[in-house]
């Protein structure tokens, strides 16, 4: 077969498996009534019926969600029974996409029908990879299917995906991923009856694939070997005998990676340490840079924590350095010794907040003039203008706290930073209280 010749394919243009293709390509839906889940993209109407249902589709299409729930069977079924050429972006260059675009517009000037190019994981597109389809894209030289994990809002260039249509896959609920088990253990096309699939076999292997449908079906097809040497039936035990390990959800490359670290940040900051951990342990199985969570976790500390508890700061980043030296798999130990102090500290934002205004500030033009007696007067001839004169030092001042003016005359006032009491800022609301009213601001 060479780049351009077409695959083998069922009327409704699903790829026509071998029998020795893998469980998931061989279960792969032959029409929408097979495909489970994405309910909220099926109803009569839908965008998804009507593309399907046409002649020719609508519109280039980007099928955005999680791995395992359709995208790459939903663009078959898109494009039907026209010529369909399908792109990794993992492997496919800037020459492989011209090649392709080319030979459409060759065809079309043949009087044949435009080629439908599924790419998965276009996210991996480079912009200038991604622009080469914006022509033909708008002049229907091509028919683009595009799949993606990541946010389209973020991984696909903006006048690529005003030119589609987004459709956004969820995740599958259980309960689908367990039909869709039974379903493959009596297909023909599946395991045709020749094993059975005890229900806490069954429901163990839906809780390690998650929302994930091609994972459901990789770890039934390896369980289903050994099952045959033991009384045709897939037990629990021969589910967890032949599991290394658990395959946890998650992908390091898209949205599961910042669902799961977005998770993990927030239940630090609400103070559960069991859901931070649990989060935490999500990615170390999964194989997270660790340096990435350290990072998290430092940054965490100053902007959740904060001077609530300013030795926060000080156990992640030694944590950090802890995970740097020592590397993995030692490294966790150090990153949920931090993670626990963090979620059990008391809670404050005050400074994070008091930079952001300050910054705000600034940039609004609030910037104003430096006091003359606060300015450098350490150079020849500083005197003579008025810089240093009249500066109080403070610690020659009752209690180290000088009553002088320090902000600008247009700032004159202002207050960024205001304490909560929580921690270690109610000591440091006390003492900022009377600082101020030492400097003659009130409370």
């Amino acid at each position: 077969m060479d780049l351009f010749e077409s695959l083998s394919t069922t009327p409704s243009g699903v790829p026509a498996p071998s029998a020795t293709a893998p469980l998931a390509v061989r279960m792969r839906p032959r029409s929408l009534d097979e495909v489970v889940g994405q309910q909220h993209l099926l109803g009569d109407g839908s965008p998804l019926r009507r593309l399907i249902g046409d002649t020719v589709p609508a519109t280039s299409v980007i099928l955005w969600g999680p791995p395992g729930t359709g995208k790459t069977t939903l663009a078959y079924l898109v494009a039907g029974n026209r010529r369909f050429m399908e792109l990794s972006a993992v492997t496919a260059g800037v020459k492989d996409v011209r090649a392709v675009i080319d030979d459409s517009k060759r065809r079309l000037s043949m009087g044949e029908r435009e080629t439908v190019v599924f790419i998965d994981e276009i996210h991996r597109f480079t912009r200038s990879q991604q622009d080469i389809l914006l022509p033909a894209v708008e002049n229907r030289w091509i028919t683009l299917i595009g799949a993606t994990t990541e946010n389209p809002s973020f991984s696909v260039v903006g006048p690529l995906l005003s030119r589609s249509l987004l459709l956004t896959l969820k995740g599958l609920e259980p309960g689908d991923v367990a039909g869709l088990l039974e379903r493959a253990v009596a297909d023909p096309r599946g395991l045709g009856g020749e094993v059975a699939l005890d229900e806490d076999a069954r429901d163990q292997i839906v809780r390690v694939a998650g929302a994930d449908a091609r994972k459901a079906l990789t770890l039934l097809e390896s369980v289903a070997d050994a099952a045959s040497d033991a009384a045709g039936v897939i037990t629990l035990g021969i589910v967890e005998a032949t599991m290394d390990a658990a395959l946890v959800a998650y992908d390091k490359s898209g949205d599961q990676h910042y669902d799961v670290i977005s998770a993990f940040i927030k239940s630090v900051r609400g103070s559960d340490v069991d859901a931070a951990l649990h989060y935490l342990a999500r990615m170390v199985v999964a194989g997270e840079d660790p340096r990435f969570i350290a990072r998290r976790l430092v940054i965490l500390a100053s902007e959740d924590i904060g001077l609530a508890d300013p030795q926060g700061l000080v156990i992640a980043q030694a944590a950090a350095d802890a995970v740097s030296f020592i590397g993995m798999p030692e490294g966790r130990i150090p990153l949920a010794e931090a993670t626990a102090y963090l979620a059990l500290a008391p809670k404050s934002n005050r400074s994070y907040v008091a930079i952001d205004t300050a910054i705000a500030d600034v940039k609004a033009g609030r910037a104003g003039v430096v006091p003359a007696h606060l300015r450098d007067a350490h150079y020849s001839g500083a005197k003579n203008i008025g810089h240093g004169t009249g500066y109080q030092y403070a610690h020659d001042a009752p209690h180290g706290v000088a009553a002088q003016e320090y902000l600008p005359d247009t700032l004159r006032g202002e207050r960024y930073y205001e304490p909560t009491d929580h921690g270690m800022e109610r000591t440091l609301g006390e003492r900022l209280a009377a600082i101020r009213r030492m400097l003659g601001r009130g409370r």
